[in-house]
């Protein structure tokens, strides 16, 4: 198993590096780099953000602060559906605190952690612009608007197996 897990991450880094090598302009193109690791690997671990550092040829504290100051990035594993609860002021106060504890009840985690089958990893946002659809969960890349705490079971029964 330890074989199989070194040849795809292997072959994740050549993807990344083939990537890199492809870019045009590699000066500025930090984000974007950090963008399609995070999409390869799922997340940003050291060993990631040390790689981009060499290849892109900047500072690893400089890779390190982009990676930490935007919210998109992490550098925990996620699970294959991230669950995010809008807590901006019109989702806030149509009720999302109360569709995030359901959530958090139903998958028995916290916001910020992940199921241990990881499949599921909760996050909370302060806004995802969607304040006409409040309160707004998006999973993945799906926007549900107008969520209430009845309507968490049947969400996440969409997901599960």
């Amino acid at each position: 198993m330890a074989c199989s897990k070194n040849v795809l991450a292997e072959e994740k880094f050549h993807e990344l590096e083939e990537f890199i090598n492809d870019l045009p302009d590699k000066k500025g193109a930090l984000i974007a780099v950090l963008h399609k690791a995070q999409s390869i690997f799922g997340y940003l671990p050291e060993e990631v953000q040390l790689f981009v550092a060499e290849k892109l040829n900047v500072p690893a504290s400089k890779v390190y602060g982009v990676v930490s100051f935007y919210s998109y990035f992490t550098t925990e594993p996620r699970g294959e559906f991230v669950i995010n609860v809008c807590m901006g002021t019109a989702c806030f106060v149509r009720g999302a605190a109360t569709v995030l504890a359901e959530i958090e009840n139903q998958l028995g985690i916290k916001s910020g952690e992940t199921t241990p089958d990881g499949k599921f990893t909760i996050d909370v946002l302060r806004c995802v612009g969607a304040c006409g659809l409040a309160p707004v969960v998006t999973i993945n890349d799906r926007v549900y608007g107008h969520v209430t705490a009845n309507d968490v079971k049947k969400i996440l029964a969409e997901y599960q197996d």
